[in-house]
């Protein structure tokens, strides 16, 4: 069976805009993924792999990031790295596959979304977890892995509220919101939207950037010889994940998204 070339492939799979996208291109797609995945499209679209069935797998590998980041040490943070990227090489992957073969659904649309919020809560339940110590010799803490499940209610809950707004727009009657209505209506609101934006803090609780914080968390750990610096990055997330899903929340009320 003869495959496409990566050329041949580009203009289809990645049509316009499509890593210009506002909220839809990660920047790690950006970065580098958008290639990765082109390089794998080849052996894919020419085969009977539905993209759904990669939305799928792609779920799962996001699932097991939780599990993995249980191995103790660096190699567990690694291996929940790993599994994250596994899980972003195919987030890119289904839609391309998608594109070539024509086949689009709002199921798709809708387990990517699954996806997307199993991800990112499995990647800080696993933190909290691991911040416990189950399988240290003394007794394990559960505090952090509240603070871990805690922190993944929060980044379920803004993506929740994000995606609310289609939902209560379309139960309105109104078209899809536009990106300039996700301005505040006020001024100081608009400024400190701004100013969050530019700072970047909340991207910390998506399971992409909490990975990658993760194996930095876990060298310094291994330096200092305890999880000081893990039990410090829960409980940081957990604050972040909680104001932010309050901040958040008071931006889609102070915008024009439900008018």
């Amino acid at each position: 069976m003869s495959r496409p070339s990566v050329a041949e492939l580009r203009p289809v799979v990645h049509p316009a805009g499509v890593k210009d996208r506002r909220s839809g291109e990660h920047w790690m797609g950006r970065l580098y993924m958008r290639e990765v995945s082109l390089r794998v499209d080849r052996y894919l679209v020419n085969t009977r792999v539905t993209p759904n069935q990669l939305t799928y797998l792609m779920t799962v590998f996001g699932v097991l990031a939780a599990p993995a980041l249980l191995v103790p040490g660096i190699p567990g943070a690694v291996l929940g790295l790993v599994m994250v990227q596994l899980y972003l090489l195919l987030d890119c992957v289904d839609g391309e596959v998608a594109r070539w073969k024509q086949q689009f659904s709002l199921s798709g649309v809708y387990l990517d979304r699954v996806g997307a919020y199993l991800c990112d809560a499995a990647v800080l339940v696993g933190l909290g977890l691991r911040a416990a110590d189950l399988w240290g010799t003394g007794r394990i803490d559960w505090l952090w892995a509240f603070l871990g499940t805690l922190a993944a209610l929060g980044a379920v809950l803004i993506k929740a509220e994000t995606d609310l707004v289609g939902v209560a727009r379309h139960q309105g009657g109104l078209p899809p919101v536009k990106d300039a209505a996700a301005e505040p209506r006020s001024s100081g609101m608009a400024l400190a939207r701004r100013a969050a934006a530019a700072l970047k803090f909340h991207r910390l609780i998506l399971g992409m950037e909490a990975s990658l914080l993760i194996v930095v968390l876990a060298i310094a750990d291994a330096a200092r010889g305890d999880l000081f610096f893990t039990r410090l990055g829960v409980a940081v997330l957990a604050g972040i994940a909680l104001l932010q899903t309050v901040l958040h929340l008071v931006s889609v009320l102070a915008s024009n998204r439900l008018r």
